[in-house]
């Protein structure tokens, strides 16, 4: 039996063969132009150039505006703040700090940035200094000039209580500019001040602003007090952390140390180290390598102690045989046959209020050894008074 679709299939596609629509070239053909031109104007446009705008209209190109000239020298304000800048610059430099890690895979030992910050040349011996915090983890150090020499720290000294740290580069004499070393005793809330450093490792930068604060407490990296801090609103950044605070005389009065800030930048709260208490250790880091601690020749119970027992003030716990305190008349807590007898509860040094045993480190570690402190504790429910001379204490 035939099939009447066998005809009609054979020709469908044969009409399908023979009609082929039209060629993909003359798509291409005009898309080719669109594109060229659409390319043609992206680029320009890129440059913020728009070549068609001379087709569409006759206007002439803008020019450039005139220059006014000058009419006079910059002002004294910022002349001084131009040759402070061009003066102390070059005593400032960028600091890198390196730790050694271990490969998780081999045990090979590998080197990593630990971080960065600034510091300033002390001394024509090639002495640096900066903040300890910036070094104090690092196993090599390498300090960067203002002419872009680096050079390897072959010594590091550090006094953690007060959060500075002293380097050491074997820098010919000719690239070692110190700085001109002010007093911090004499600063004025209002004063004009000066930070140079390297914000976020760009080196050279300077910022401005005043003294906001004198007077100020923060902790260190072992979380003791530095008193005497000074409060700026100079813009200060992770960096600037080593770099000089300067007066408008170009002087160093304070090393920039730490911020105040949510965000980590500059939240135009920064603090200095004064430079009368950097003037005082850096010389016996150089000399000893280590900072000579004044004290009572006493051990303290713990500020967690003191707050169980319901305590305020510090309570001696031993006295040193023959310390400075022994000589005072003070005693440690000791014990009878009836039980533990509290020794005395030293509750002021030199008029200033001493709340736990923390309070007492902290009032002492400013003063240097040889200081006569007046003495307040109570013994047997008893306020008494005595003075004894600070002995340097044995690290």
């Amino acid at each position: 039996m035939t099939n009447l679709y066998e005809n009609y299939d054979y020709d469908r596609s044969q009409k399908q063969r023979e009609y082929r629509g039209p060629s993909k070239w003359k798509y291409i053909l005009i898309a080719l132009p669109i594109l060229i031109a659409a390319g043609y104007m992206f680029f320009f446009l890129q440059r913020g150039e728009i070549p068609l705008y001379n087709f569409v209209s006759n206007q002439t190109a803008v020019q450039s505006r005139s220059v006014t000239p000058v009419s006079g020298p910059l002002g004294a304000d910022e002349q001084s703040t131009i040759n402070i800048f061009k003066t102390v610059s070059p005593s400032v430099v960028f600091i890198t700090s390196i730790s050694q890690k271990l490969n998780f895979f081999n045990m090979e030992p590998y080197e990593i940035p630990q971080g960065n910050g600034s510091g300033f040349i002390w001394d024509t011996a090639g002495h640096i200094v900066t903040n300890y915090h910036v070094v104090h983890q690092a196993t090599k150090v390498s300090v960067t000039l203002s002419d872009h020499s680096t050079w390897k720290a072959t010594k590091l000294w550090g006094d953690i209580d007060h959060d500075v740290a002293v380097l050491h580069i074997e820098a010919p004499l000719t690239k070692l500019q110190p700085v001109t070393v002010g007093t911090s005793n004499e600063l004025q809330v209002g004063q004009k001040v000066l930070a140079i450093g390297n914000p976020f490792g760009l080196d050279s930068t300077l910022t401005t602003g005043i003294i906001s604060a004198l007077g100020r407490s923060i902790r260190s990296t072992n979380e003791l007090w530095i008193h005497g801090v000074i409060q700026t609103d100079a813009a200060i950044n992770p960096g600037n952390s080593g770099g000089p605070l300067l007066d408008s005389f170009g002087r160093v009065i304070g090393m920039n140390t730490a911020i105040v800030s949510p965000s980590g930048g500059s939240a135009g709260i920064g603090f200095a180290v004064p430079i009368d208490t950097i003037n005082r250790i850096v010389p016996q880091l150089i000399s000893r390598g280590k900072v000579s601690k004044a004290g009572l020749g006493i051990t303290l119970f713990s500020d967690e102690a003191l707050e169980r027992w319901g305590i305020q003030g510090a309570l001696i716990r031993q006295v040193n045989r023959g310390s400075t305190a022994d000589n005072a008349g003070l005693k440690g807590t000791y014990r009878t046959m009836e039980g533990i007898v509290l020794g005395d509860i030293i509750v002021a040094i030199d008029g200033e209020e001493i709340k736990q045993s923390s309070d007492l480190v902290d009032a002492l570690t400013d003063r240097p050894v040889g200081t006569e402190v007046k003495i307040e504790y109570i013994r047997n429910n008893r306020k008494m008074t005595t003075s004894a001379i600070l002995q340097e204490l044995q690290n």
